[in-house]
């Protein structure tokens, strides 16, 4: 009998990565899971995985812990994925975002690392690229988009020269249960549901009507999971998520319907953004069938349901922004 794979989750206790544990310990995997907690909570990890806190940017750790478990697979979801808030952390946003996979990354040709899976963002590809597929030339526009397509380059270089097997994927705006509510800088729907919780107005940036492919988790996190049993994902890249994009505006009123609460929006300053952002899913549907179920009222519904039984979060200032020139106000006075 097959001994069960050894495989590293990053970002194990955040809101995608917690579900992408949960997915591969269903599929008989023995799971490490690593978060230093920054965002995430240790309550939203499997008890069935092994639990380490530290960071991705500690090379030593990250040494030490492919040396003690051998690890035939490592699943990258850490980071801090704010792209608005990137422009102003732009060191933290490097660090965090783009060393850090680099130090997993030569851990992984080091050790003979089977796959390496990583969730990259259709931040790379920047604006007007509508809709977006995976054979256009990405340019991204912020540094947290940057530093995604960055290890994007990176992982076909090593797997270039060293061999090492990859699977990118782009997910986008994600939702849904274990999501950081209290982080007020990214995550829009757990934003709004928490400032109904806390009978707060909704921000809504500019006329509302920018729009998002909003993607519920459970449409996300099983096709991620599920990458490395499909040899035909190797050395690719896939967008996952949604298929229908949905104003803001559209965004804020499902939201509420969903926690029984009033339409009752803040509009504010519109912030340097990608105006539309929605992506073509033919080519992860060619591999792994058709992987979205949920449209947008079910997944909000699901999401509201767990909110409500939480409760509200407090939101955190983030105490290490490096440029305050352009810094929304809004940010800087919640």
């Amino acid at each position: 009998m097959k001994s069960a794979k050894s495989v590293l989750v990053t970002g194990a206790a955040g809101f995608i990565g917690s579900h992408v544990v949960d997915e591969l310990i269903r599929r008989g995997s023995r799971v490490v899971a690593l978060d230093d907690l920054s965002g995430g909570f240790r309550d939203n990890v499997n008890p069935q995985a092994q639990f380490v806190e530290g960071s991705v940017v500690d090379g030593m750790l990250i040494a030490r812990l492919f040396e003690a478990h051998r690890f035939d697979y490592v699943f990258h979801l850490a980071a801090y994925a704010a792209e608005g808030l990137s422009h102003f952390i732009r060191h933290f946003n490097y660090e965090n975002n783009l060393i850090g996979s680099v130090n997993l990354i030569n851990a992984s040709v080091n050790n003979g690392v089977k796959c390496f899976v990583f969730t990259s963002s259709i931040a790379v590809y920047g604006r007007n690229q509508l809709p977006m597929t995976e054979e256009m030339i990405p340019q991204p526009e912020d540094p947290y988009g940057i530093s995604k397509y960055a290890i994007e380059l990176d992982l076909r270089a090593a797997h270039e020269l060293f061999g090492l097997d990859y699977i990118i994927f782009r997910p986008h705006n994600v939702y849904g249960e274990r999501q950081n509510i209290g982080d007020r800088y990214r995550n829009v729907v757990g934003i709004y549901m928490n400032n109904i919780l806390q009978d707060k107005l909704l921000p809504i940036f500019g006329d509302g009507e920018q729009s998002r492919a909003f993607s519920y988790i459970g449409d996300v996190a099983p096709v991620i999971a599920e990458s490395i049993t499909k040899p035909e994902a190797l050395n690719q890249i896939f967008n996952v998520g949604a298929n229908e994009p949905y104003s803001v505006n559209q965004l804020a009123r499902a939201v509420c319907q969903a926690m029984g609460a009033q339409f009752n929006p803040q509009y504010l300053p519109a912030r340097n953004e990608v105006k539309h952002a929605y992506s073509s899913h033919e080519k992860v549907a060619r591999i792994f069938g058709c992987p979205t179920h949920y449209r947008l009222e079910e997944g909000i519904t699901r999401m509201a349901a767990w909110a409500k039984s939480v409760g509200a979060r407090q939101s955190k200032k983030f105490d290490a922004v490096e440029i305050s020139r352009g810094l929304p106000p809004s940010w800087t006075s919640l």
